[in-house]
């Protein structure tokens, strides 16, 4: 069965073709305008559109590096059938800056559906909202820990979306993280519109990491393979643990930290994952372990204060 001719920004993209399209969203106070990039790839055969992001986090550059490397060596060039519209910066201010945020501090994940009379952000958001979330079927949007926090690579989907969860397994990473909507996030927007939404965390911001890099682009791939666009299947290791709850473990005084465990390992109720050093030696308190669980992230900040999120750990598994 042919495709047919999509529209995205007044660009007519018919089957078979390859295009970039380019929407202004705003101008600096330079006077540089501010362009997001989709690059879309069609086969000259109906079937799923499936939007790939990174960068609605200026400053996660592993997404950015695994949409990036997707489209240079061609993930895309060749479907068997359906659409890819890759994203690999969403927000370019952020990017250029190393920053999370956008020049007022907003954050563009806490702005959809967002509005064109807004901030920044907020006029972001509204691009993708209006002119590519309507084309899409399925979404998957990368993502890394904020600032010197680590990810375990991990697909977080939508409590009680059945074809979440059968998409999150064909990407097959190693972790599976049920989680709630959030208010304003892309992720909520699409499920409101009934679009399964893949949020891929791995690595941490400003910093590249090889294996969670390694992980979303065989995910990609797989993902692909099951909606019968392409004809590679990278091997998957092993089933992936799916985590129902998580929690935060903080720290209980503030000093030097060290950990003692990291994002991957299983932990055992009471056990030691970790201390907090007085930096003028005059003591050390233990980070405990409060339940049974495997650490799906983990701060590697030298300094904490009391307070902080040390170790995100997944519980109540399959």
């Amino acid at each position: 069965m042919p495709a047919p001719t999509i529209n995205i920004h007044n660009i007519e993209i018919a089957p078979g073709q390859q295009e970039v399209v380019k929407i202004s969203v705003g101008r600096l106070p330079s006077g540089n305008v501010i362009k997001i990039q989709a690059h879309v790839y069609r086969s000259s055969v109906a079937g799923p559109i499936v939007l790939i992001l990174a960068g609605v986090h200026g400053d996660e550059v592993n997404g950015v590096e695994i949409v990036r490397r997707a489209i240079s060596v061609g993930y895309f060039e060749h479907l068997l059938r359906g659409t890819v519209i890759a994203i690999p910066i969403l927000n370019i201010y952020g990017f250029i800056n190393f920053s999370r945020e956008v020049p007022d501090g907003k954050d563009i994940n806490r702005s959809f559906p967002g509005n064109m009379n807004g901030s920044l952000a907020s006029r972001v958001a509204r691009v993708l909202t209006k002119k590519i979330l309507p084309l899409a079927d399925m979404v998957v949007d990368f993502h890394t820990g904020g600032q010197s926090h680590y990810n375990y690579p991990q697909i977080r989907y939508t409590k009680g979306d059945l074809l979440s969860e059968k998409l999150a397994r064909a990407f097959s990473p190693p972790y599976l993280v049920v989680k709630p909507t959030i208010p304003k996030s892309l992720r909520k927007v699409a499920h409101e519109q009934g679009k399964p939404v893949l949020v891929f965390e791995g690595g941490e911001s400003l910093r590249y990491d090889a294996y969670s890099i390694e992980k979303g682009l065989a995910g990609i791939q797989r993902l692909l393979y099951t909606q019968e666009m392409s004809e590679t299947l990278p091997a998957s290791e092993e089933q992936p643990l799916v985590f129902h709850k998580t929690t935060w473990v903080r720290a209980p005084r503030a000093g030097m930290f060290l950990w003692e465990k990291c994002s991957g390992h299983r932990t055992a109720k009471g056990e030691v994952i970790g201390v907090i050093n007085d930096p003028y030696g005059d003591g050390v308190v233990k980070v405990i372990a409060p339940r049974d669980g495997y650490l799906i992230g983990h701060n590697n900040a030298p300094v904490v204060s009391q307070g902080d999120a040390l170790f995100h750990l997944g519980y109540e598994w399959e």
